[in-house]
């Protein structure tokens, strides 16, 4: 054989060597796209009252937004949102899981930080209980004047760990309708509607932000309305228990809510929660679950923040210094 011909047969088999990586079709978790999910309960899944076995308090489920786009995606979830968290959480709990690999990022934060569950805890009071005005101007003074630079921050670390990232900032929908249907809260319309304002506040800062960095921004408010707290369904629960569902999204609210918002911005396409969907991200469950129990330590940092219901013994001290009878005051309301 000539070395010509010994020659050509060599450069096609090198170059099928070189190229064959290439043509090979990913196969296994590891050749999956990386998506890390991050922020706090809306993100992790609180109110959808069933969550992974992963050794922490932070309630993430199988049902969440997160975990329902990667199983109908095939990305590759690291699911570090957690219950309670606040910007600080998330800067030393969850940016750890991000790197040069990631390929998606969702993040949605600043709720506790602005007091969500201490705002709805004072407003769920009877009128003469609580100073719920109070709570919501200190919730809007806060979101105005100190979360802007929190997440100015906390998003510029995120793009500094994750360069080649696709990133979408997540907001809050509106929790009212303008009715409280449930025996042993006491939300005005009026304060409804101050806290439906505050949580457009919210987003509107949170978007700027989001915008300034060039990330996009998935704004839930207009798929929930007429799906908030005593709407018919309701995608966010009222006063539950355990008390940690309240005020929270349910599955509904995961699955028709927030995933077709959240996914075109994220993946350039509309997720359609369906059974296959639904059952894809079941069978993860244990997978997400064994992967999440490495932070167990980190996550243990984290304070759940939880809204707490008015009750008779928390009210009488209160009725009892202004001259109310509290007994005969709640048989009448």
């Amino acid at each position: 054989m000539s070395a010509r011909s010994a020659l050509g047969r060599l450069l096609p088999a090198a170059l099928l060597g070189l190229l064959a990586p290439l043509l090979v079709a990913p196969t296994g978790h590891g050749a999956a796209p990386s998506y890390v999910a991050l922020g706090d309960s809306y993100a992790s899944g609180t109110g959808t009252r069933s969550y992974l076995a992963d050794g922490s308090s932070c309630q993430r489920s199988a049902a969440a937004y997160p975990s329902l786009i990667a199983a109908a995606r095939g990305y590759a979830l690291t699911f570090r949102a957690c219950s309670g968290a606040k910007v600080a959480d998330v800067t030393n709990a969850q940016l750890s899981a991000l790197s040069s690999a990631t390929t998606y990022v969702t993040i949605s934060v600043g709720g506790n930080d602005a007091g969500f569950a201490d705002v709805l805890t004072e407003c769920a009071t009877p009128w003469w209980a609580g100073d719920c005005n109070g709570a919501i101007d200190d919730a809007r003074a806060f979101i105005t004047n100190t979360l802007p630079g929190r997440l100015s921050t906390l998003y510029a670390a995120i793009r500094s760990k994750a360069p080649n990232a696709r990133v979408v900032v997540v907001g809050y929908p509106r929790i009212f309708m303008g009715e409280d249907c449930n025996a042993g809260t006491w939300f005005s319309p009026q304060e409804q509607t101050r806290l439906n304002q505050t949580a457009d506040l919210l987003n509107a800062r949170t978007s700027t932000q989001a915008s300034a960095r060039g990330f996009a921004f998935a704004n839930p408010t207009s798929r929930f309305i007429g799906h908030a707290v005593c709407d018919n369904p309701e995608w966010i629960n009222g006063l539950s228990y355990p008390i940690a569902e309240s005020y929270h999204p349910n599955k509904p609210g995961h699955s028709s809510g927030y995933t077709p918002t959240v996914s075109p911005l994220l993946t350039s396409a509309t997720v359609t929660v369906d059974r296959a969907t639904v059952a894809a991200a079941t069978a993860q469950a244990d997978e997400l679950a064994a992967r999440q129990r490495a932070y167990a330590e980190v996550d243990a940092a984290i304070e759940p923040e939880v809204f707490r219901a008015p009750t008779r013994a928390s009210l009488r001290p209160v009725a009892r210094a202004r001259g109310i009878d509290l007994d005969r005051w709640l048989a009448r309301h």
